[in-house]
Order: structure tokens, then C-alpha cells, then sequence
């Protein structure tokens, strides 16, 4: 099985320099090798190929057979990194606790120790509210999509 370490290493090196980064490597069973960038701007799909290409000119095939998939984090992900949170400040965030609880706001502030979200106010609590939560009391933080 690939070394996810010697992945890592090669998406970094690509990376390097540029606004965009390394948000999780998956390796499955067979060398099925997922990789998901972000970026604090936008993800293309010739950043995906280029990130590809590098992995692909360094890992020799003939070694290692692998199926390669490489793209953005998408939507539907969970943020795994608090640079993800820092590039949505502003965005509306769905959050399920890790007490199970569920939470819908604004992201407001991301630091080392958590965020920061403002609660907006309806019928049953009309005042708007800001809460700060620390990452260990969040499982999941998703963007909020709207339609």
C-alpha cells in the first residue's frame, strides 16, 4: 500500500507557494488514493490535474499500482481544518455538535480554540445572539447551502 506520508509530501511540495492547500488524503484498499485541496480563493480543475501530474511523475506505476482521484473539498464536506473556517467568516454554517445538538448561523470569527457564530433571531427568541464554540464541542461543520 502507498505511504499516504509520501503523498502528503508531493501535494505540499505542489502547493507550496500558492494560496492553495492540502485539506485530507483517503487511501482505500487496491491504492485507491483520494486527495482534497481547498483554497482561500477558488480550486480549478487545472489545479486538480496539476497536483495529479506531480503525484503521477513521482510515483512510479510500475511500483505501485494506483488509481488517483484528485479534488476540491466540496460542499458537501465537512471542514476539517481551521483554515477552511477562516475562508468562510461571513458564511452561513451548518453545525451538529458533538452532544448531537444542531446549530444554523453565521460564522463570525475562527481562532485556534474555536469560532465564534451569530444565532440570527426568530418568533420563539427574537434577538440575535453570538455564541463561541470550542472544536472539541463540534463533530461536523459544514457551509450552509442555499437555494
Amino acid at each position: 500500500m502507498i505511504d499516504k506520508r509520501i503523498i502528503e509530501r508531493l501535494v505540499e511540495e505542489k502547493l507550496a507557494g500558492s494560496d492553495r492547500f492540502l485539506v485530507d488524503i483517503l487511501i482505500k484498499p487496491g491504492n485507491r488514493i483520494w486527495v482534497f485541496i481547498d483554497s482561500d480563493t477558488a480550486v480549478t480543475i487545472d489545479d486538480c490535474v496539476s497536483v495529479s501530474r506531480h503525484i503521477e511523475g513521482n510515483v512510479d506505476r510500475e511500483t505501485e499500482d494506483y488509481e488517483l482521484q484528485v479534488s476540491s473539498a466540496g460542499l458537501d464536506q465537512p471542514f476539517l481544518l481551521l483554515r477552511q473556517y477562516t475562508k468562510n467568516i461571513g458564511k452561513a454554517v451548518d453545525i451538529i455538535m458533538a452532544n448531537g445538538e444542531k446549530q444554523t448561523g453565521t460564522l463570525i470569527k475562527a481562532e485556534n480554540e474555536g469560532i465564534g457564530l451569530l444565532l440570527k433571531g426568530n418568533k420563539k427568541n427574537p434577538e440575535d445572539k453570538i455564541i463561541t464554540l470550542k472544536f472539541e464541542e463540534i463533530k461536523e461543520t459544514k457551509i450552509k447551502i442555499i437555494f
